[in-house]
């Protein structure tokens, strides 16, 4: 039975179960990770141990994923059991916004959830998301324009890294459809449920901006909670050596997979994941670049227009606050 199948049907289920209250349903890069483990510090919010649940987004979850997350209303339930009474419980997976189907299947387990959407200036974005793919492989084009130019190739199935389990997040331009995106959530829940935060405030006032979700969220807004450096970009300085390092790491082949083996016989799996958390930080992952000046620019006139409509649709003047009243 699919979710949206068992969520016509559960309703029995889910007052036996906590439902999760509120939901950080994205954007990618803008903050979910450092907001989730802020938030999971407050003693009236629980948020699930496991990050990214997808559940409530199937049609969008890798091939990879699906024994490790829930796919049942009572196993998706289960996550929050350990939630005291009175506590809140979150869930943020930030593909929701970028699922089409996301929003519905929420608002019809959970009619009175709050939604937390964060947005970051779309060349920015762009740039971190792109450098992200390519770290996880699912980006084979470091060059971010020409990765751009693959998205009409890429709608046909083509031109598809065989590492890109959700091949959907190549089409970086539909990442910045905000309005679109946003659409989706006001259109079955109301305003007041409904917070979007931009990423720029979070990082230049963290606290101001927490306090702001907590306020939402009907919680003690006077709680400290101390801010979190979470999932930095990074560049990766060589794809070749990556790859052969993971190739080892997972036994892709019987040279590797004879490497493999003989490593779990003598390190614990554990340590095998510290090992390439420390070789991918000193060897394999580096500071980006600065942004190149053309390159943002040019990307900044293509999806203009996107931030004339969002600034429409919150009612903030973003194209002065991003720099895009300027452009020519």
């Amino acid at each position: 039975m699919t979710p949206s199948a068992e969520l016509t049907s559960a309703r029995p289920v889910s007052t036996r179960k906590r439902v999760p209250d509120f939901f950080i349903v994205g954007q990618f890069k803008c903050g979910t990770t450092a907001l989730y483990q802020m938030l999971r510090r407050h003693p009236q919010i629980y948020m699930s141990e496991m990050k990214e649940l997808w559940f409530f987004a199937p049609e969008l979850l890798g091939r990879s994923h699906t024994r490790s997350r829930p796919t049942t209303l009572e196993g998706y339930m289960s996550l929050f059991d350990a939630a005291e009474p009175g506590q809140l419980g979150g869930d943020a997976t930030p593909s929701y916004l970028m699922s089409e189907t996301a929003a519905e299947r929420i608002a019809q387990l959970q009619p009175d959830a709050r939604i937390i959407a964060i947005l970051r200036e779309p060349a920015s974005f762009l740039r971190s998301f792109h450098l992200q793919c390519v770290q996880n492989r699912t980006e084979t084009e470091n060059d971010l324009r020409k990765a751009l130019a693959l998205e009409d190739a890429r709608r046909e199935g083509k031109e598809i890294s065989p590492h890109a389990v959700r091949p959907h997040e190549l089409l970086y331009s539909e990442h910045v459809r905000y309005v679109d995106l946003l659409r989706r959530y006001h259109t079955v829940f109301p305003p007041e449920q409904v917070l979007v935060l931009i990423y720029e405030d979070f990082r230049r006032d963290n606290e101001a901006t927490m306090r702001r979700v907590m306020r939402f969220l009907d919680v003690d807004d006077s709680y400290r909670v101390e801010p979190v450096e979470a999932n930095p970009t990074v560049r990766v300085r060589s794809p070749r050596l990556h790859e052969l390092l993971l190739s080892v790491y997972l036994g892709r082949t019987p040279a590797t997979r004879a490497v493999k083996g003989a490593a779990k016989a003598i390190v614990p799996k554990r340590l095998r994941g510290r090992a390439l958390k420390v070789t991918q930080r000193r060897f394999i992952f580096g500071t980006p670049r600065p942004a190149n000046a053309d390159a943002t620019l040019e990307l900044r006139r293509r999806f203009k227009g996107e931030v004339v409509a969002l600034s429409d649709y919150l009612n903030r003047d973003l194209v002065t606050e991003w720099g895009y009243d300027d452009l020519d």
